[in-house]
């Protein structure tokens, strides 16, 4: 039986895995998060490949607060840069292949077509430069990896959007939303079953990919479908990013071209309306 290490497995992706993983019976799962084992301290995951024969490791741990990162970005890069350095080399060691999740946050949003795994890279912000700093880490390690750049995730677990959108509207009926920033809201749940097909197919289909569900919005749009299909009396107002600063700049264009994946695992990726009903369903359960 094959060995499947996750780290950040506390994190929404981490526990969309941990929802599927009765279906993938064939596999001996590991879930790890800080402090069992620290991407940042080599030792720490050391010492879990030293007790474990790992086939597949799955890497979920991440800095992902956006506007925090601004003003802690020597975390940020430590989990994010040096973390997935740590990895990479631990799995080149032990012959395991990795699964690494990266964003959209690479990229700079001035581009006016869907961004292709070959696009120029240009992050505008210290998340998405600790992020692209990680994927090149792991590049520089291995010949063989997978990368997933995936956008706007969301799910029924953890602090995102859909939640946050909930959460406000049991005390606010007029929320303003930012209406000039394109992308497609991914749902982890999706992402989570992409990652174990990778996994089942064993193909040798390394490399670099594209990840989000099918279709675009703005997160203005964004919020308007998650209250339709909640029911919900909170009326959404479209604003400009102008009169919604925050501390880091975000691209106002990530839409993702992911019709490499799609060839490569012969996959049907769902719209994101399609996978928002399905999250609220599981949500509401």
């Amino acid at each position: 039986m094959k060995t499947v290490l996750v780290t950040g497995s506390r994190g929404q992706l981490g526990k969309s895995i941990l929802d599927i993983v009765k279906k993938h019976s064939q596999y001996h799962f590991i879930f790890t998060n800080q402090p069992q084992v620290d991407v940042t301290n080599y030792k720490s995951i050391k010492s879990i490949f030293d007790k474990n024969k790992i086939d597949w490791c799955i890497n979920c741990a991440a800095y992902t607060k956006v506007d925090l990162a601004e003003s802690e970005p020597e975390i940020a890069f430590l989990i994010n840069e040096e973390g997935s350095k740590n990895l990479a080399n631990i799995c080149k060691e032990n012959n395991t292949k990795l699964i690494h999740i990266s964003t959209d946050f690479v990229f700079d949003g001035a581009s006016k077509t869907p961004y292709l795994e070959s696009s120029i890279t240009n992050p505008i912000n210290t998340y998405g430069l600790s992020k692209l700093q990680g994927e090149l880490e792991i590049e520089k390690a291995l010949k063989e990896y997978y990368i997933i750049r995936t956008s706007w995730l969301y799910s029924e677990y953890g602090k995102n959007f859909l939640r946050t959108m909930l959460r406000l509207s049991k005390n606010n009926n007029e929320l303003k939303v930012v209406n000039d920033q394109n992308g497609s809201p991914t749902y982890a749940g999706d992402l989570a079953e992409v990652i174990l097909k990778i996994i089942e197919d064993d193909s040798e289909n390394y490399g670099l990919y594209n990840y989000s569900n099918k279709g675009q919005t703005t997160w203005y749009g964004f919020a308007k479908e998650i209250f339709q299909l909640t029911g919900g009396n909170t009326q959404v107002k479209p604003i400009d990013s102008e009169e919604y600063r925050t501390a880091a700049k975000r691209p106002q264009y990530s839409v993702l071209n992911c019709d490499k994946i799609e060839e490569a695992y012969k996959l049907e990726i769902p719209n994101w309306k399609t996978s928002l009903k399905k999250a609220i369903t599981k949500l509401y359960e």
